[in-house]
């Protein structure tokens, strides 16, 4: 069959509905998902998107078809999905495209935890599965079974912190009208925190805002809510709540290096002397931090599928990505937007601390630019632009190219979706942060 190839990802398969991906697609991919991983039974789960019930219909006929069981775990976001893939140990597919629009659809696949499927590793695989349809014959028929998995998930991560050290903090937390809302209210109605929910019913119209808080109209309301309500912190969840945002007591944007910085200091002091992995985008302050509390820090290339492999290998207590992913070793060493936002309500709890407080440490001495997309015509030379330009400095292409001098670095990564080259920078003031910051820039746009 005939599939536009680029609905293959690098860490997921993610098109619009109905024209890229279609009940025909899903049908074939959950056929080719089977033959792939050899799977006697599937976990099927799916977020609140209004093409869910025709997709997760469409890929569960291709499952039971091809002769394997559908274990159904039903509307849940991604990290109740890996909780039940590690629990059952089985393969899976959570039928979600996480932040992108609502028009959009995809499956994010397990074919053990914590190991998942991705472009190098079964994605393109499938890929020439579905486009040859060269499937064998299966021996029967597959049957489907419901299996609820809610109040076992809501134990398991009350168990990761001291609810009873936790304080009545007020917190807001907005859901975006995304797949948290349901599963965030039975984990916090278990806590003495005063919880305000934003957005909390899964609505896959998304009649209040877009799902990716990384946006800064997305999370907007919940800045000057913080600050309105005087809440001690404020959570953002992405659709499927993988990703997971804070904003502080001051009503600002936390950036995820910070954050990562943050967590790792704090799960030090519970599993001393371990090591914690980031990604070549972030800020210094992670391995500054994370040295200092005696753990070790690690750098790996962007993207959930290398972070988990290399969290396993290395046995890593907690990982952490820019862009708002957050790992646990304690989690099956994957990516959870409930179990940070508890971690964090444990540590301004125990620490007695403002989040602000952290934060304005980290701000004095560490001038990052954000990431910085740059639409260009021709990525691959711009990147070789930067290497001659640079060649004075420490350069590593683990993901991209990374530069470093004593006392500015940056990563220049391209898009894996889109004709985008992605610039992270940072400086020790924010007079040189800026200076740099507009120097690459100018080669990066030519």
């Amino acid at each position: 069959m005939q599939v536009n190839p680029s609905i293959f990802k690098a860490y997921d398969i993610r098109g619009i509905y109905p024209t890229d991906l279609n009940e025909d697609v899903a049908y074939l991919i959950g056929r080719a998902f089977v033959t792939f991983v050899g799977a006697e039974k599937v976990i099927i789960g799916h977020d609140m998107r209004t093409s869910g019930p025709a997709v997760f219909d469409a890929v569960t006929r291709g499952i039971t078809d091809q002769g394997a069981d559908v274990v159904y775990i039903g509307l849940v976001s991604t990290d109740q999905y890996y909780y039940a893939c590690a629990k059952l140990q089985l393969p899976g597919m959570m039928v979600t495209a996480s932040h992108n629009p609502k028009e959009y659809n995809g499956f994010k696949m397990v074919r053990r935890m914590p190991y998942l499927l991705s472009g190098n590793e079964g994605i393109q695989d499938l890929r020439q599965l579905v486009e040859s349809e060269n499937f064998p014959q299966p021996a029967r028929k597959g049957e489907i079974i419901k299996q609820d998995f809610q109040e076992e998930f809501v134990q398991y991560v009350l168990s990761l912190i001291d609810v009873q050290a936790l304080k009545p903090l007020k917190v807001i937390a907005d859901t975006c009208n995304g797949a948290v809302g349901p599963i965030l209210t039975e984990v916090y109605k278990h806590l003495p925190v005063d919880l305000t929910g934003m957005y909390l019913d899964p609505d896959g119209t998304l009649p209040n805002h877009g799902l990716d808080p990384l946006q800064a109209e997305n999370r907007a309301e919940l800045e000057q809510r913080v600050v309105a309500e005087q809440a001690a912190i404020g959570f953002a969840f992405d659709g499927d709540g993988d990703r997971f945002f804070s904003i502080d007591d001051r009503g600002q944007f936390i950036p995820g290096d910070y954050l990562t910085a943050i967590m790792g200091r704090y799960l030090l002091e519970k599993y001393p002397n371990s090591k914690v992995l980031y990604d070549v985008r972030a800020s210094w302050a992670v391995p500054d931090w994370v040295s200092a509390a005696g753990g070790t820090p690690l750098m790996e290339r962007v993207g959930h599928a290398f972070i988990k492999l290399r969290m396993a290998k290395e046995d890593a207590i907690f990982a952490g990505e820019v862009s708002g992913h957050y790992y646990f070793r304690d989690f099956f060493f994957a990516d959870s937007g409930i179990v940070p936002s508890l971690y964090l309500l444990e540590m301004l709890s125990t620490k007695g601390v403002k989040m602000s407080d952290l934060l304005t440490e980290l701000e004095a001495q560490y001038f990052i630019s954000g990431e910085i997309n740059s639409r260009v015509d021709d990525p691959q030379g711009r990147v070789q632009a930067l290497k001659m330009h640079y060649q004075d400095g420490d350069q590593h292409e683990m993901d991209g190219i990374s530069v470093s001098y004593p006392d500015w670095h940056f990563n220049v990564r391209l898009s894996n979706t889109e004709p985008l080259l992605r610039l992270n920078l940072e400086a020790k003031s924010r007079e040189a942060m800026e200076q740099h910051r507009d120097e690459v820039l100018a080669i990066i746009r030519g």
